[in-house]
This record gives C-alpha cells, sequence and structure tokens, in this order.
C-alpha cells in the first residue's frame, strides 16, 4: 500500500491475516473447529489495524506491506531452508506442526509447491518494495508489526524469559543502536501504562515495559539485502496481546490499540526525518 514517496518507512504485516484458501486448507489435518482455534492462537490479530491507524496519523505516511493469507498457508518470514530454526518445531517456512505440536499436515508433506506457489512470489514483492525505498531515498527501514500470547504456548524455543508489554526485535546487522533507542522512546509511554499488567512477566533485560529481544528476537530482511546491506534497517515490534485484546483470539478491546497506533507513528515519524 503506497506511502510518502519520501519516505523510507515499510511497515511490514505478515501474520494478521486468518484467511487460507480452499486447495490449501484440503492439505491441513485438523478438523474446522480444531482449525479455528489454531488460527486464534497463531494469528497477530488486529496487527493489520494498528499499522493502517498508525499509518494515518504519521506527518511522512509509511509504506504498508500485508499479508493477506495465514501464516498457515506459508510463513513469509521463516528461512526456506534447513537454517529455519523453527523446523525443529514443524514451523518451517510451511508448517507441519501446531502451536500446541499438535499435527497440523502429515509428517511427509510435501511443502514445496507451497514455497513455489506463495512463499517466493511474496519474498519477490517484499524485495522489490525495499528496492523501491533504496532507489528513491537511498536507504530503507522494515518495521516489523507482531502481536504475540500472554502466556507461553508449546511451541515456542525461547519462551522462558520475560513477556513484557513491548518487546523489540533487533538484528546486530541491520538495526542500529539509535533505531532501537528511537523505538524504545517511541513506546515507552504505552508500555509503562500496561507495566502493572506484567507482575511476574517482567525481569531481566525489561524496562519501562519494553524488553529487548525476549521473548522473540531478530528482524525481517529480504535475504537479497540481509547482511550485505547495511542501508536496510529493520526492526520487530512485538505488542503481548492483552494489551489491546481479548485473548485468544477475540476482537480489539480498550484503548490499547490506539496507544499502540500513537507509538507505531512517533516511531516511524522518528525514523523518517533523520
Amino acid at each position: 500500500m503506497p506511502g510518502s514517496p519520501d519516505s523510507p518507512v515499510v511497515l511490514h504485516v505478515p501474520h494478521s491475516s486468518r484467511a487460507v484458501p480452499a486447495d490449501v486448507r484440503g492439505g491441513i489435518t485438523l478438523d474446522d473447529d480444531a482449525l479455528a482455534r489454531e488460527l486464534d492462537h497463531i494469528t497477530d490479530a488486529h496487527t493489520a489495524d494498528i499499522a493502517a491507524a498508525a499509518a494515518e496519523r504519521c506527518a511522512v505516511t509509511p509504506w504498508r506491506f500485508v499479508n493477506r493469507l495465514s501464516r498457515l498457508v506459508v510463513d513469509p518470514e521463516r528461512f526456506p531452508d534447513e537454517r529455519e530454526e523453527m523446523l525443529a518445531a514443524g514451523m518451517g517456512a510451511v508448517y507441519t506442526r501446531t502451536t500446541h505440536r499438535e499435527e497440523l499436515r502429515p509428517a511427509a508433506f510435501d511443502g514445496r509447491p507451497l514455497v513455489e506457489r506463495y512463499f517466493r512470489p511474496y519474498a519477490a514483492a517484499m524485495t522489490d518494495a525495499v528496492g523501491e525505498r533504496l532507489a528513491a531515498v537511498g536507504r530503507a527501514v522494515i518495521i516489523d508489526v507482531h502481536s504475540y500470547p500472554t502466556e507461553r504456548l508449546p511451541y515456542e524455543l525461547h519462551g522462558d524469559g520475560p513477556r513484557p508489554p513491548v518487546c523489540l526485535g533487533h538484528d546486530g546487522f541491520h538495526t542500529s543502536a539509535d533505531l532501537l533507542d528511537r523505538a524504545e522512546r517511541a513506546f515507552e509511554g504505552v508500555a509503562a501504562v500496561f507495566s502493572e499488567a506484567s507482575a511476574g512477566r517482567g525481569g531481566t533485560g525489561v524496562r519501562g515495559g519494553i524488553g529487548i529481544n525476549s521473548p522473540f528476537q531478530g528482524a525481517y530482511v529480504p535475504l537479497k539485502y540481509y547482511g550485505v546491506d547495511r542501508r536496510v534497517g529493520a526492526l520487530m515490534i512485538e505488542i503481548r496481546r492483552d494489551v489491546y485484546m481479548r485473548e485468544p483470539g477475540g476482537p480489539a478491546d480498550g484503548p490499547g490499540l490506539r496507544a499502540l497506533a500513537d507509538a507505531l507513528a512517533r516511531l516511524v515519524d522518528a525514523v523518517s526525518t533523520v
């Protein structure tokens, strides 16, 4: 979704949709009720709404790249090969296990056709979007908008750390100290408001309701630029779901969504004016 020609920012929303095409649904072994429950747990509900509301508030409108299919079709943020550590949980680019480690697809399922049909075109389009920002303004900043459940789910490989209201995921190559600092400043107000709800979930690495790389870490960058082009900055925003919605898959609830959209807009504006 186009933004201002002079904006370097791409708001990336990869996991907000629940849509599963009928032919893809045929390869999933869950019945309809179980699939609905899995979508409740795995979908980053309302994150597209947060990104859209933030874009409306920005002085310089960011570009948005929003996945309109569920991550149960393919997960565009996984490595498509053996580099992906989530393969150990049956959740590589094409999932074979659920959030509760139950069968989603047969273990022998061949995910390559889904990778070719959905993953590679998505990756190519995202690569083009970043390339267009580089050509237009000489830099690109990808801000991933995610959410995560209040309580750890069985599939999480690194879920034993703090679960603050807001987690900032960063990459050692693509996330500058300045970008991380601007993000902390943008979200410190909203995170502090909800910090009391974090009793028992905070801990080392959490300051003012903001955690760094806990419970999720890293930031998405298209493979063409990953680890080789410092003009591409990246940061992941992970929002604990009880801050803004009824879990596991309910509606947005209370003032959290508006506060988060305001904070995201502050970050986008801070990045755009560098």
